[in-house]
């Protein structure tokens, strides 16, 4: 028997338990909005997606084409949008998820407006959009089986067996959010505090960066400050304890490390023993021998080999490491934060080279094997120009002649049409699997896709229906393009909820129900 004829069976127990006064309930309408009701809370979901994403993680150590992807999300209707779009064309959500940008958060969804990305917006407001992409999504499996149940109701004696076997067989569109903390909003306790809020609401796994919370830059910017690995490891053990707390034993961290293009910390690292994970912090620390008698009134100083150093220091207090020291320190914080309990690593890059990512993560896995890297397929690099100058040093090294190029300006469009736009391009697509295999990055994900689509599609709509096209700019620019690819919103009508409402007005209220969807709904011209 299936769970749907199970849950009409016990809900048939339930009402007769009820007594009289719950024979008008329909154990079948109950059924079915127990089935469109799968997870009951925030930690049902957590809990779920954490499993999902452990097993994804097997997978990928298993066989190296397994890698999972994103796109980050700033609204429920994004998300949602996306995981319909998903099971549409690929008929599975398997190995797909959502990303959580703090970016877009900040830009976005701030009361105090468009902000940069410095932590500066309020900090419920990550855990406020993970349930609100959960409650996007939830509604996503309610609508597609309401449109199952409705096809069962339709479906003849002899066909009813197939579509219950559809429903039997629904795939959620619940998946794993990888959630942005920033660098933790405050000290380690309002870290976990944090956490607990973002757990609760559904994520399975959150990602902190070692930046200084009060200094935090995007990862994409200048200025970035740094903290020494023993105040990071407190932040990502606050993070275990709120999983561990809240009973998702297997909730995953993510650390990132923005050493590759941070030149300063706020701190010298506390020294216990020569060698210690301090001592290390500090040795990358830009410093001059100097003999006591050069000590000026305020200066920092410390002992190093016996000799003693003085740390370059800023007018702001800030302390400066050696040129050139980036990627080491990289590979230093990422094998750190994986013994400190971290699940995945993050590393930020400068650009997008395959060859870059792996040199930095081959060292990480001499010291940890399996190490899994999570990856920003960032819109803050330009894509085709970092590619389109790769391909060109590729055909200069292999002896082929690029006269016809000029390397400074691969971005024009002259190029489109080229050997080596097409060699880039090549390169690319191919980007994703590349850096799986060669750099055992286990997910990739583009931080702000969806807002760069927003601004790219309003662009073209606003130049055409303000301009010569008028109401055909819509037209043929938007609406006879869902209605061809068949995208659901073309019914807004039905993707708001409606025919669920409906479906549940004649729930309560049988034969006296008021509907919507009848003859005089316009939506019926899109059936």
């Amino acid at each position: 028997m299936s769970a749907y004829q199970d849950d009409i069976k016990n809900a048939a127990t339930a009402i007769e338990a009820g007594g009289n006064s719950w024979e008008t309930i329909n154990p079948e309408s109950v059924a079915r909005m127990r089935a469109q009701n799968k997870f009951k809370t925030g930690l049902d979901v957590a809990q779920y997606t954490a499993d999902i994403m452990n097993a994804d993680m097997a997978a990928f150590d298993a066989d190296k084409t397994k890698y999972t992807q994103s796109l980050g999300c700033w609204h429920g209707f994004v998300g949602q949008q996306k995981l319909i779009s998903i099971k549409k064309h690929f008929g599975t959500t398997d190995r797909k998820y959502l990303y959580l940008s703090g970016w877009m958060v900040a830009a976005l969804r701030s009361e105090f407006g468009p902000l940069p990305d410095q932590s500066m917006h309020e900090k419920t407001t990550v855990a406020s959009l993970v349930k609100e992409l959960y409650t996007f999504l939830r509604q996503a499996d309610a609508r597609e089986l309401g449109g199952l149940f409705r096809e069962l109701d339709a479906a003849a004696a002899g066909d009813k067996a197939a579509v219950q076997a559809k429903i039997d067989a629904h795939q959620t569109h619940i998946v794993p959010i990888i959630a942005d903390i920033d660098a933790g909003f405050g000290n380690a306790e309002a870290t976990y505090l944090m956490a607990k809020q973002m757990i609760e609401a559904g994520a399975c796994c959150l990602q902190i960066e070692n930046q200084v919370a009060d200094e935090k830059q995007c990862g994409h910017q200048d200025g970035k400050v740094t903290v020494p690995h023993a105040d990071f490891h407190s932040k990502i053990r606050a993070l275990r304890y709120a999983f561990l707390e809240l009973g998702i034993d297997n909730g995953l961290i993510c650390a990132r490390t923005d050493s590759e293009g941070a030149g300063l910390t706020k701190e010298i690292a506390v020294v216990k023993e020569p060698g210690d994970q301090g001592d290390r912090y500090n040795s990358y620390l830009d410093v001059e021998e100097i003999d006591v008698a050069d000590m000026a009134e305020g200066d920092v100083c410390f002992n190093r080999d016996g000799k003693l150093v003085r740390p370059k220091r800023l007018p702001s207090g800030l302390y400066e490491f050696r040129k050139g020291t980036g990627e080491e320190r990289c590979v230093f914080d990422s094998v750190e934060a994986i013994k400190a309990g971290a699940d995945l690593i993050w590393i930020e890059t400068a650009t997008p080279s395959v060859a870059d990512i792996a040199d930095m993560m081959n060292e990480v896995r001499k010291e940890i094997p399996d190490a899994k890297l999570v990856y920003n397929n960032s819109p803050s690099f330009n894509w085709t120009l970092n590619f389109r100058q790769q391909a060109y040093d590729r055909f200069v090294e292999s002896g082929k002649d690029v006269s016809a190029y000029d390397r400074a300006e691969l971005m024009n469009a002259k190029y489109d049409d080229s050997e080596l736009a097409a060699d880039a391009d090549d390169k690319v697509r191919t980007f994703q699997s590349d850096t799986a295999r060669e750099a055992n990055i286990f997910h990739h994900l583009i931080t702000l896709p969806t807002y760069h689509t927003t601004a790219l599609s309003v662009d073209n709509l606003a130049k055409e229906y303000f301009g010569a096209e008028g109401m055909l700019g819509y037209v043929a620019g938007v609406q006879r393009k869902e209605i061809r690819q068949g995208i659901a919103c073309v019914k807004h009508q039905n993707m708001s909820g409606s025919d669920m409402g409906d479906d549940h007005k004649e729930y309560f209220a049988g034969e006296n129900a008021l509907k919507a969807g009848g003859a005089n709904n316009t939506s019926n011209q899109f059936s």
